[in-house]
């Protein structure tokens, strides 16, 4: 199942908190995921900061929002217990908490006001309570971000279709150098193009002592790449007694190519234009940095020094 978003999570953070006792924050979210029954994929899914995950974030922001319309307190730090008028609210039997539920206590209509004063005051940013969605701050950011990368790979993407040949060549030295293959960009430049036979476009150092080397098939393709193209370069590399081999196109492989790849000895990896354009952005190749935002969370350990 997908991760729940935060106001799911809200009326079963006050139900584990209805035994009126303290708990710990990290216990709670451990308890939750496994009430959720998510996988250790979900689990561990992060926010593209990378700064925490996915789930706990969520879980943070349930308990934030129930804690500003009173129904969840916190005596000391980590740690959240239930409230009188928490209890009074389970009693009522809710099939869910939402913001409808929250906004009956002023408490919660006094903290909305005063963030909605703020964002508008600021940037005339709406705040979340005002959105028909279910994204916590973190969650809009980072649908905002996936946003704008796919934009970008697919402007990346048609760029490097509409480029020459060999252009195309030297975005996949870049690309390569990039990732950490090939030594320095002129080694790499002198290895890919030289051959042109057998299907084999270049050969690359793997590392930067040439340990050992992969052979390369580059092809700005316009249509699939099928599996007989992909036969085709892998018997290039029994004759070559090689063992590792990238097949890189613009285009994209069938399923008979793909499956083709899995069974065969040799290892070859197929990059379609899709894993390009996002190897591009993610390695800089190609692209320019026009902003950073920090995303920053309490320190904790600083406080714990008090």
């Amino acid at each position: 199942m997908a991760i729940p978003n935060y106001q799911t999570l809200m009326l079963p953070v006050l139900k584990l908190a209805s035994d009126g006792k303290e708990h710990k924050f990290s216990q709670a979210v451990e308890k939750l995921a496994n009430e959720f029954s998510l996988t250790t994929e979900e689990k561990n899914e992060l926010l593209p900061s990378g700064s925490q995950t996915v789930f706990n974030n969520r879980v943070g922001w349930a308990r934030s929002y129930l804690k500003q319309a009173g129904l969840l307190a916190s005596l000391k730090r980590g740690f959240f217990t239930i409230t009188p008028k928490g209890s009074e609210l389970l009693t009522t039997k809710p099939t869910e908490i939402d913001t409808d539920i929250l906004e009956q206590y002023p408490e919660f209509i006094e903290f909305k006001n005063r963030k909605k004063e703020k964002a508008e005051g600021e940037s005339g940013i709406v705040p979340i309570f005002d959105q028909e969605s279910f994204l916590t701050p973190e969650d809009a950011l980072a649908a905002a971000y996936n946003k704008l990368r796919s934009a970008l790979e697919s402007e990346i993407l048609m760029a490097v279709k509409e480029a020459s040949p060999s252009f195309f060549e030297r975005i996949v030295v870049d690309l390569l150098v990039k990732m950490g293959y090939g030594g320095n960009r002129n080694d790499a430049g002198k290895a890919l193009g030289k051959r042109g036979d057998e299907g084999i476009d270049g050969i690359i150092n793997e590392d930067r002592l040439g340990l050992d080397v992969i052979y390369i098939q580059a092809k700005r393709w316009d249509g699939v790449v099928g599996r007989p193209e992909i036969q085709k370069f892998a018997g290039a590399l029994q004759g070559q007694r090689a063992r590792k081999g990238v097949f890189i196109t613009t285009s994209s492989f069938t399923k008979e190519a793909k499956e083709y790849v899995s069974v065969i000895e040799s290892k070859i990896i197929l990059i379609d234009g899709e894993h390009l354009s996002k190897f591009m952005v993610e390695h800089n190749v190609g692209v320019l940095t026009v902003g950073q935002y920090e995303v920053k969370k309490l320190d904790s350990d600083y406080f714990d020094n008090e």
